[in-house]
């Protein structure tokens, strides 16, 4: 015993496995790819409780019977514990902390185990709070994720984040919690409006600039397309960036983001702060385009991005149908207090990536004032002109 150190670091590992199914119909048709993602325990048929986004549950009436039909389809399979749960969709979820308290006394109601599976149906924010919920619910009931927008599916959907906003903060609580499996089916996406349908690939745009220059320019080529919502174009880019966010969170070696940087948030510093800044009248992926064409702008005055790849960010985000405006641009001195609250959400010193090439981000961990309000500045001149781009250089 005397032969115990008094210090002892031990780095170890936890296995994960992220599973991703990709569907056309998934409550009917393809139902036993869900179907197939429940374990029994001890023999018995899984205990699964739905979950869905009030928003989407009003755009599709039949979305609630056709799950029903779809668990009760399958007893010795699935045991559907209780009604299915409906919850208010975006920011509104997030944003009413006692609804937290309320989906876990529904969860304990239900006596709710780790091996019972909470499936959430909705967009990003529902998946937010329902995940959160949870991953703190027995510190972890397993979540099987279906996004129903475009932003989610591409994105925040396949991530391992759950969260509310608290203090006027977004994502101020939350956890990390790599979710059961994540359910991308096409079907769920027509609930959408052509607004909505659109913000999801803001972040398309961000990860390919990030890790696929080719995607980008595919992305651009067919923009137009894209908007007026032709799925034969539109249904590869989101499965594109799907993977590309997976692949970052398996293989990029920092899923829980203990590392200074999160690469996969370039443009968020100022998309949060503009969130709240405008009363969440813009949309999350609107914000964020808004955002990457901020530092896209910013990388090209400040750390050598080409002009006309900068450009071409902005016209490529204008083509998707992404204004580039917002009244909460005007109040440059609150969005800059996005900068510390960027810093603080991940801790240690300031780390923003920006872009000195599309494939090849960069991390900076301080930033010219003079620079970013003049990125700003460009950004709404092109967004009321569609003008070129003007340079301090020229």
């Amino acid at each position: 015993m005397s032969n115990i150190p008094d210090k002892i670091d031990i780095p170890f590992q936890v296995p994960f496995d992220h599973r991703l199914r990709f569907t056309e119909n998934v409550f009917s048709n393809d139902g036993n790819v869900l179907a197939e993602l429940f374990e029994s325990s001890d023999g018995h048929p899984a205990r699964v409780q739905f979950w869905l986004d009030q928003n989407v549950a009003d755009a599709r009436p039949d979305l609630v019977p056709l799950i029903k039909r779809f668990s009760d389809s399958r007893p010795d399979r699935i045991q559907r514990v209780g009604k299915v749960q409906q919850v208010p969709g975006g920011e509104e979820i997030k944003n009413n902390i006692h609804l937290l308290e309320q989906m876990l006394k529904v969860f304990n109601v239900a006596d709710l185990d780790r091996r019972s599976y909470v499936v959430a149906v909705g967009g990003g924010a529902v998946l937010d709070a329902v995940g959160f919920a949870t991953a703190i619910a027995h510190r972890g009931i397993r979540l099987i994720r279906m996004p129903t927008t475009t932003l989610a599916q591409a994105d925040s959907g396949v991530g391992v984040k759950n969260s509310m906003n608290l203090f006027n903060k977004k994502n101020w609580v939350g956890s990390f919690a790599v979710p059961w499996a994540v359910v991308n089916d096409s079907d769920l996406l027509t609930t959408l409006s052509n607004r909505d349908f659109v913000c999801g690939f803001s972040e398309a745009v961000k990860v390919s600039l990030l890790k696929d220059p080719s995607l980008f320019s595919q992305l651009c080529k067919h923009a137009p397309a894209i908007r007026a919502r032709n799925m034969e174009v539109s249904r590869p880019v989101i499965r594109a960036s799907a993977k590309l966010h997976l692949d970052h969170i398996t293989t990029g070696g920092d899923p829980f983001e203990m590392l200074e940087a999160r690469p996969l948030d370039f443009g968020h510093w100022s998309a949060h702060k503009l969130e709240t800044m405008s009363d969440f009248s813009l949309r999350h992926g609107e914000a964020v385009a808004i955002g990457v064409a901020i530092d896209s702008v910013y990388s090209a005055l400040e750390l050598g991005l080409e002009q006309a790849v900068a450009q071409q960010i902005l016209k490529c985000l204008t083509d998707l149908g992404f204004s580039l405006s917002d009244p909460s641009l005007d109040d440059v001195e609150s969005l800059f207090d996005g900068l510390e609250e960027f810093r603080q959400h991940l801790g240690g010193r300031l780390t923003l990536t920006m872009l000195t090439r599309p494939g090849k981000p960069i991390d900076v961990h301080a930033v010219s004032r003079d620079k970013m309000l003049a990125a700003v500045g460009h950004v709404q001149h092109f967004a009321h002109t569609q003008g070129a781009f003007q340079s301090d250089r020229d």
